[in-house]
């Protein structure tokens, strides 16, 4: 994919609408910046912004893909599937985001308890030591393990344990 023609076919058809980058933001609930980006060919519009825009603009999806005009129109079974893989997508993404934030929650409150019991001024002794500990150790340990699963890290790692034993990767299926 050549982002900069795709980039320059997105603005050559805005401008065929006669509309501003601001308008065009404001259609498709995005900020000027964004839109600015897709034009210049140095990030491109996320896939179901993507099917809206060849709705919107009249065009067929491989079309934007490409960046430019071809003859025939894209068909309604390629368009679901594209729709389908779009909303996929973006459940996977919330799935994600929903593991991740429960990671840096549970690591906030962690740390939150961890400076309860250091302010509490309680008496040393090996249960106190133990929680100031356990306490932190989780709020690292669970931040850690946050910034491993954003990044992909940790699927990889749980995807080589499963070859190495041998069990079926359950996103293989």
């Amino acid at each position: 994919m050549n982002q900069i023609k795709i980039g320059g076919f997105l603005k050559e058809l805005r401008k065929e609408k006669g509309l501003t980058q601001e308008q065009l933001a404001e259609q498709f609930n995005v900020s000027r910046r964004s839109v600015s980006r897709w034009e210049t060919g140095s990030n491109l519009p996320d896939v179901d912004i993507l099917i809206e825009m060849a709705d919107y603009y009249e065009v067929d999806l491989r079309e934007l893909i490409d960046g430019e005009r071809k003859s025939e129109k894209m068909n309604e079974e390629l368009k679901e599937t594209v729709l389908k893989v779009a909303e996929y997508s973006n459940e996977e993404k919330k799935r994600s985001t929903r593991i991740v934030l429960i990671f840096f929650v549970l690591g906030i409150i962690a740390l939150i308890l961890n400076i309860a019991i250091k302010f509490m001024e309680l008496q040393e002794n090996f249960f106190v030591g133990f929680l100031e500990g356990s306490t932190i150790s989780l709020a690292i340990g669970a931040m850690v393990l946050g910034i491993l699963y954003a990044t992909g890290i940790l699927c990889k790692v749980f995807a080589f344990k499963r070859r190495l034993l041998g069990k079926e990767d359950m996103y293989e299926r």
